[in-house]
């Protein structure tokens, strides 16, 4: 599905990114765990493209400068120098974190602005699994997404991010600031979407304990570094792990 070589990223002299390589199979779900300022949003960019648009960005203001060197393999192609709405196109689609809903559209509006990829066909089937996973979306459809919990945000953003057809469907920190049960409908959610359409997962997370026992494959990472990889059990068993992530 996906393999990353290598990728590293500067912000100015600052390393964000060191030598990271990664590899994601089909309907496989790969966790990437790590403390504040690992590195995860930074690989997620990377992996999405959008790292590109913020190099872009910052040059264009003559802020700070980012430096990229990546060898992306996406489906047997090389997607290293695609654009994210390029990247979008082949089905690698981010759910970014903290949410970033448009908070004076209606919860249907936001899922329909992410149909953009979608056919007509595809765009109703799509919503009407979103509301079967999420019934609390159906019943809050009219409502402003700036009205909505947290919890009720991070299912919205996630079901619009469901709706441009992803292939590769790329999680960061959906777990971030959420309530314990409301972790556990995400939870529940990551495990039926890789079951019900048949499509491969990257999550990131700080908060580990809840995400490890669904991941297929794991890595940590550390300044920027992937300091540990392996499958998502073998990890679990890790004394250091278990010492960094679940306080044993």
């Amino acid at each position: 599905m996906i393999e990353a070589r290598g990728l590293m990223v500067f912000y100015e002299n600052m390393i964000a990114l060191n030598n990271v390589t990664l590899r994601c199979g089909d309907e496989q779900v790969v966790g990437i765990f790590g403390a504040n300022s690992a590195g995860k949003s930074t690989l997620m960019y990377a992996l999405s493209g959008i790292i590109l648009d913020i190099k872009r960005k910052e040059r264009m203001r003559g802020g700070e400068r980012v430096t990229v060197f990546s060898e992306i393999d996406y489906d047997g192609e090389d997607v290293s120098r695609l654009k994210p709405h390029e990247r979008a196109r082949k089905g690698i689609i981010l759910c970014p974190e903290r949410r970033r809903i448009f908070a004076e559209s209606s919860v249907l509006e936001n899922l329909r602005i992410g149909a953009y990829l979608a056919t007509k066909q595809q765009a109703k089937g799509t919503l009407e699994y979103i509301f079967s996973l999420f019934p609390t979306l159906e019943r809050l459809k009219d409502r402003q997404g700036g009205f909505l919990s947290g919890g009720e945000q991070q299912m919205l953003a996630i079901g619009r991010a469901l709706m441009a057809q992803p292939k590769l469907l790329l999680l960061d920190e959906p777990l971030l600031g959420l309530a314990p049960s409301i972790q556990k409908d995400v939870i529940r959610a990551i495990k039926e979407i890789r079951r019900d359409r048949k499509i491969s997962i990257i999550v990131t997370e700080q908060y580990a304990r809840p995400v490890f026992p669904i991941v297929d494959y794991a890595y940590i990472l550390e300044n920027g570094s992937a300091v540990m990889e392996g499958e998502g059990k073998e990890l679990m068993d890790n004394p250091d792990v278990k010492s960094a992530y679940f306080g044993v």
